[in-house]
């Protein structure tokens, strides 16, 4: 994409991070819960959720990484 703007694709994510964590600072516990579709979701699951959502693309970068550098760490 050539018209794509970095510095307002980080912007973003950075407002919605911190968003993000606002919403999680005022719950109550990590019990509470929030629904989605009909699906009720507890704050613990959405954080396990995204933990493990950030661990898998960063395990497809470090593959890409590895591809283009030959680098493999340990």
């Amino acid at each position: 994409m050539d018209d794509a703007d970095v510095a307002e694709a980080f912007a973003t994510w950075r407002a919605e991070c911190a968003a993000a964590r606002a919403r999680a600072a005022a719950a109550p516990s990590l019990d509470a819960t929030g629904a989605q579709d009909g699906t009720d979701f507890s704050l613990r699951w959405i954080m396990v959720h995204m933990i493990e959502e950030y661990a898998r693309h960063n395990g497809h970068a470090d593959l890409l990484r590895e591809r283009i550098d030959g680098a493999v760490g340990a």
